[in-house]
């Protein structure tokens, strides 16, 4: 018998069963040993699995799948670069992948992708979340187009399982080239601060061919991608808190979306939230959103959704008596909660994600309307804006809205009105439903008026009063039918309780067709 290094297949004549199961015990020993040295102060890529998972509940799938042979590098360690398996999380079932820095760069090569391929098709045939800890250079360049190919059979599998299984990405350390796109189709990306990279281009190859100079970090670290350009929805401090973040996450989300989210002994928001005292008298005033929405939810405890992306709109995860609900409400902290491009793709997102699988929607307005201005029409505004209105008016999970102040022009509309078929609309006697505020509906309403009028702010204080008696309240709006009840603002988890008990049994089907298009 002849020894062997990492990665080569020990030689040994078959013999008796004793040899046999000493042979496994090499190979897997070999399977498993380190590729390379490690960043400073990172976990390895098993490490990482283990802090993930219940304790001993990984079962590797792939053991001993080998690279492929590649030009004139013969090293054909095993693994490929990429460890995958099935494990639980809280008892449930998941499957998982962890891409290996150490060997070949954490790149793609042909037996790395097809490991990951199998996976996720193993994640669809059992109905489990599947999650990616990435961790990868991008495409191994001495296996030519195998790589390429292995990454559009990645994304056919994501766009598959999308909708079906819930898809979470955690970036561990660069995500670059055709890497970044399939975090990109998840439906959620963690990243972590001053570790985490995802770009299509690097800063080298930008400067060669732009001139631009630039870092890694400022092109697509955690922080701009949480924060600049939204293709993150979680930052986290470290690796653990990353971990952590997946855990609590999955704790909100069904297996699949044929099955309903875990159900919780149901929570108490927290004493002394005193509701009828959170909205300013004064309209222009700002307040945080956030003092209703813990008030409401059970613990006061809110998973957000891209916290630090279009602030002006809050999206998160919580509960209501146990169970997991989408929470989607303006933010008057920030630009007066107003809808602008960057609000309306974070939101419809959230909410396509949620009808997709059966968490039910719970929507708090108080909106001026969409931001107008030349930069946001350039920009779209008009197809961009309407995403939002989109994923309402298609979502088929119980919606329930709270119109706590302002609700103006298509701000109303949009927010879970019930023309776009919200099941129960609430309204705090706070909330101003109309199609803009007094002063601009003053103001065009009544123009000649004034300019001829002796004692033009005499007129305009009686004209606003007038409009604020009429039009600033919910109650046109609820002699029509399109608020359901005005209640106090004291009242509303019970109200949203007894709606959201009401609607468990809600059936919406929806016209037969391949999908809808979307303005995208």
């Amino acid at each position: 018998m002849t020894a062997s290094g990492p990665g080569e297949t020990a030689a040994y004549t078959p013999g008796s069963t004793a040899e046999r199961v000493a042979g496994l015990e090499r190979r897997r020993d070999q399977a498993v040993a380190p590729g390379g040295p490690r960043r400073r102060g990172e976990l390895s890529a098993r490490e990482r699995i283990e802090r993930l998972v219940d304790k001993d509940s990984f079962t590797e799938t792939g053991l001993f799948v080998r690279a492929r042979p590649a030009g004139e590098d013969a090293r054909r360690p095993y693994g490929d670069g990429v460890i995958t398996g099935y494990a639980t999380v809280d008892g449930r079932p998941v499957c998982v992948f962890a891409q290996d820095s150490t060997v070949f760069g954490g790149s793609m090569g042909e037996a790395f992708g097809e490991k990951t391929v199998a996976l996720m098709d193993l994640a669809l045939k059992t109905g489990c979340p599947v999650i990616g800890l990435n961790d990868s250079g991008g495409a191994r360049i001495q296996e030519g187009v195998a790589s390429l190919a292995l990454y559009a059979e990645l994304v056919r599998r994501n766009v598959k399982a999308s909708g079906v299984i819930p898809q979470i990405s955690v970036v561990l350390g660069p995500c670059a080239g055709g890497a970044a796109y399939s975090p990109a189709i998840t439906d959620f990306t963690v990243m972590v601060d001053g570790a985490s990279h995802m770009f299509v281009t690097g800063p080298d190859v930008i400067e060669t061919v732009t001139g631009e100079r630039t870092t890694a970090e400022e092109l697509g670290g955690a922080r701009t991608s949480n924060t600049v350009n939204g293709n993150a929805h979680f930052l986290a401090a470290d690796e653990e808190d990353a971990l952590d973040t997946v855990r609590d996450l999955l704790s909100y989300l069904p297996a699949n979306n044929l099955e309903r989210p875990p159900e919780y002994t149901p929570g108490h928001p927290p004493p002394g939230a005193d509701l009828d005292e959170v909205v300013p008298d004064r309209l222009g005033e700002a307040y945080d959103m956030r003092a209703i929405l813990h008030a409401v939810v059970d613990d006061g405890e809110l998973l957000q959704v891209q916290e630090l992306f279009a602030p002006n709109i809050v999206c998160a995860l919580a509960r209501i008596e146990g169970r997991s609900v989408g929470v989607v409400a303006n933010q008057p902290l920030h630009a007066a909660g107003v809808l602008d491009i960057d609000a309306s793709e974070k939101a419809a997102r959230f909410v396509r994600f949620c009808d997709a699988f059966g968490i039910p929607l719970l929507t708090f307005a108080d909106v001026p309307g969409y931001l107008s201005g030349v930069r946001q029409e350039q920009a779209g505004i008009i197809r961009r804006g309407a995403k939002l209105l989109y994923a309402y008016a298609e979502a088929t999970v119980p919606k329930v809205t709270v119109v706590v102040r302002k609700a103006y022009g298509g701000g109303y509309a949009v927010m879970g009105s019930k023309h776009l078929g919200a099941d129960v609309n609430l309204a705090w006697p706070t909330a101003r439903i109309a199609v803009m505020g007094a002063e601009g509906a003053v103001g065009v309403l009544h123009r000649r008026e004034l300019a001829a009028a002796d004692d033009p702010e005499a007129l305009r204080a009686r004209l606003l009063s007038t409009y604020e008696r009429t039009h600033g309240t919910p109650y046109l709006a609820a002699e029509r039918g399109y608020v359901d009840a005005v209640i106090a603002p004291r009242e509303t988890r019970e109200q949203v309780c007894r709606a959201l008990r009401a609607l468990r049994g809600k059936r919406a089907p929806m016209p037969e067709r391949r999908h809808g298009n979307i303005p995208l």
